[in-house]
């Protein structure tokens, strides 16, 4: 029987690949409409980036917490980190790609948005290496 932590992480799993899958038919449907048979670099990315997040969770972040030797809340606080940036990358790419103003968002980069990068740099490397390490402690 899986750990409850690792039933909600792939169950949020589940739910980015869905996602993506709508992502995936908003991006067809640009194409379609597209003189060029492309979607907005953006609506490609957020689709692209939704497949890979999801299956990151699920291969990846789901068997760390599952194999974790580490007490449930510090699972449950790094794979919430972790998962959370990835929901909030999807998300701006989704209100880039809704907006569709720039086809390149670093050249064109809010100073506002520092504190936002630097998050996702800690939640996501953070969180990993937490997992990894419960893991390790657990399984090695």
């Amino acid at each position: 029987m899986i750990r409850q932590e690792t039933a909600w992480v792939l169950f949020v799993a589940g739910l980015i690949f869905i996602a993506s899958l709508v992502l995936g038919v908003w991006k067809w449907q640009q194409s379609m409409a597209s003189p060029d048979g492309t979607a907005h670099r953006y609506v490609n990315v957020a689709h692209n980036a939704g497949l890979l997040y999801s299956f990151a969770t699920s291969a990846v972040v789901a068997p760390l917490v599952q194999f974790s030797g580490w007490p449930t809340a510090v699972n449950v606080t790094a794979a919430a980190a972790i998962v959370g940036m990835f929901t909030v990358t999807i998300s701006n790419y989704v209100r880039l790609g809704i907006q569709a103003r720039t086809d390149n968002q670093m050249r064109d980069l809010r100073p506002s948005l520092r504190g936002v990068r630097e998050a996702l740099v800690i939640c996501e490397i953070g969180g990993t290496a937490v997992l990894l390490t419960g893991f390790a402690s657990a399984q090695l």
